[in-house]
Order: C-alpha cells, then structure tokens, then sequence
C-alpha cells in the first residue's frame, strides 16, 4: 500500500508552478508596461513560490498592518490581487504583500523617464 507523503517547499510540484506563475505575473506586468528588472524577477519569483507553498500547505501569513501599503499604487494592488486569485488558499494579505514586488518594478520606468 502506497501512502501519499506530504510536500515540501522544494517540490517539483511547487516549483514547477511557482515557476509557470511568475511567468504569467511578468506577462500581466508587461502588459501594463511594467518591466522587472533581473533581480525583481528572481525576488518575485521567490515570493510566488511561497506563496504556492502557502496555497497547498495551509500555511498562514503572520498579522499585517495593511496600513503600510498605503503608498502602493491601485494599479499594483490590483495587479497583485489578480495574479492571487490564480492560487486558492490565500489571505487577502498576500496580495498586499505581493503589491510590493509590482510597486517596485513599476518605479524602473519612472526611474528611466527621469534619466536616474
């Protein structure tokens, strides 16, 4: 009798769609002229896998003050949520906290218009 074994944050499964959800993100994010540069891409990366490992482990989020995402543009927040809505399982905050990782890739183009 095979027993089903539990998953791990490193499992091909999470991986693999942490993986494939970054790369919808960075196309949502294109498509609104949002552009990460490398280093986002591979922080963003990193926070989507664990969001995946949340989603499928039931994992929590610690108590947020949403009141620091104030500065957050809507247009990331609402970014954020759409690519959340991609998972199950997860708190409203995450999409809080993803808004960051957009907020910051947004700000390139900004930085870029202003020659900086």
């Amino acid at each position: 009798m095979q027993t089903s074994t539990p998953l791990h944050p490193d499992d091909a499964l999470i991986v693999e769609e942490g993986t494939s959800i970054t790369e919808r993100a960075i196309i949502l994010l294109g498509e609104h002229n949002i552009y990460p540069d490398e280093l986002q891409q591979k922080m963003l990366a990193t926070h989507i896998k664990a969001m995946v490992w949340r989603s499928h482990s039931g994992e929590t989020l610690p108590e947020l003050e949403l009141e620091m995402f104030e500065e957050i543009s809507a247009l990331s927040l609402t970014l954020a949520e759409q690519t959340c809505r991609w998972l199950n399982n997860l708190a409203y905050e995450e999409a809080h906290l993803l808004s960051v990782h957009f907020e910051v890739a947004k700000e390139n183009e900004l930085s870029t218009a202003k020659g900086e």
